[in-house]
């Protein structure tokens, strides 16, 4: 039997002003990078509150919506080092979260390393269905986005900072089915596995040794209940 040919995967390459090599960057006229440019068509939705119009190539800014996927590749695109999240939970039906973002430097911040936060909250007045259970994932996905948004200058609200049913009735897309995004608290095991550089493969790994005998193949294969004992064990890394 002939060996297996191991997968060559592309080595991610920056150069001294900070940008990836391969990556096609729009710029404004004073040649910082146009972030909201940089946004794919794929993960904008059209605010059918505000216009009837479905190609979004053709809508302003304010006739929006940005999902998370966009804004989860907007940050790998710019870089980080690290995201920490600050949770206080001044009552038992209401969460908020700072979002703390170390970027790394770029030619746009003159060489310097930048540290950006933002503040997200999730109450039951300002969540819906399912959300509802889980006010802290909500919170920590809400300051994530306004941090990211923020910093990156793009002036779309995103899809995490909506009510659910709010999303539903102005793009009518379902809320489950926004493509490539994992819904709470799967995003949030994502985001940790990803700061600590833990594969899925590790996780499957760890969990066989302890005995878990559920067959995982994705992450959203994991019961919720295990997914929040998984955060804490892979933050503590």
């Amino acid at each position: 039997m002939a060996p297996k040919k191991k997968a060559k995967f592309a080595v991610l390459k920056r150069t001294d002003n900070g940008l990836i090599d391969g990556v096609d960057y729009v710029f404004n006229d004073d040649n910082t990078i146009d972030w909201r440019a940089m946004v794919k068509a794929e993960h904008l939705v059209p605010d059918r509150n505000k216009t009837s119009e479905t190609d979004v190539t053709k809508l302003p800014d304010t006739q929006l919506i940005i999902l998370l996927g966009g804004i989860k590749e907007l940050a790998q695109i710019r870089g980080y080092t690290s995201v920490k999240y600050a949770l206080k939970c001044p009552s038992p039906e209401y969460v908020v979260t700072t979002c703390t973002i170390d970027w790394i430097p770029n030619y746009e911040t003159e060489g310097q390393a930048v540290t950006f936060s933002a503040i997200g909250d999730a109450s039951l007045n300002n969540t819906n269905s399912f959300a509802k259970n889980f006010l802290g994932p909500i919170a920590e996905n809400r300051a994530f986005v306004r941090c990211v948004r923020s910093f990156l200058k793009i002036n779309i609200v995103g899809k995490e900072e909506l009510v659910g049913d709010t999303f539903t009735r102005q793009t009518g897309i379902p809320e489950e089915s926004e493509g490539g995004a994992l819904s709470p608290p799967y995003n949030l095991l994502e985001a940790a596995m990803k700061t600590k550089n833990v594969t899925l493969k590790n996780v499957i790994g760890r969990l066989a040794q302890e005995g878990y005998e559920k067959k995982i193949k994705e992450l959203e294969d994991i019961p919720k209940v295990k997914v929040f004992e998984l955060i804490e064990r892979i933050k503590k890394i």
